[in-house]
């Protein structure tokens, strides 16, 4: 579950070591048709067959509901993927769950543009959209 950010917020401000298991939320009191880019440049994760690391950007663009996502806890978020070995495709599928299910966002775009390997790069995309 996302905690709501204000005096419960466990991220912003305080010294953190380690991944969050959840985000840090702000409440979102702006226009309905906002969208929001968060440009996530030095991903990385664990190619599951070599165990060599996967770096990539990853790109989330959502439209807010009643929330938008505080970036330091999305930092420390993001860290839960970085020693898993999954593929590429998977964590973007994965990213796109776990923050539609903690943000609950209008609607919610997940891209990944992983770096070249074997002389092929991969680029994933996942949407949600909140019925």
């Amino acid at each position: 579950m996302a905690t709501r950010t204000g005096k419960g917020a466990a991220f912003l401000g305080k010294q953190v070591r380690g991944a969050a298991e959840r985000l840090d939320l702000i409440e979102w009191k702006g226009s309905k048709t906002a969208r929001h880019t968060l440009d996530c440049t030095e991903f990385t994760s664990l190619c599951p067959v070599t165990g060599q690391p996967d770096f990539g950007r990853l790109v989330i663009e959502y439209t807010p509901g009643t929330h938008i996502v505080e970036t330091k806890s999305l930092k420390l978020w993001l860290r839960n993927w970085r020693e898993r070995g999954v593929f590429n495709e998977v964590i973007v599928e994965e990213i796109a769950d776990a923050f539609a299910k903690q943000v609950r966002p209008r609607s919610l775009i997940v891209r990944g543009a992983f770096n070249l390997r074997g002389g092929i790069s991969v680029t994933a995309e996942s949407r949600r959209a909140r019925a």
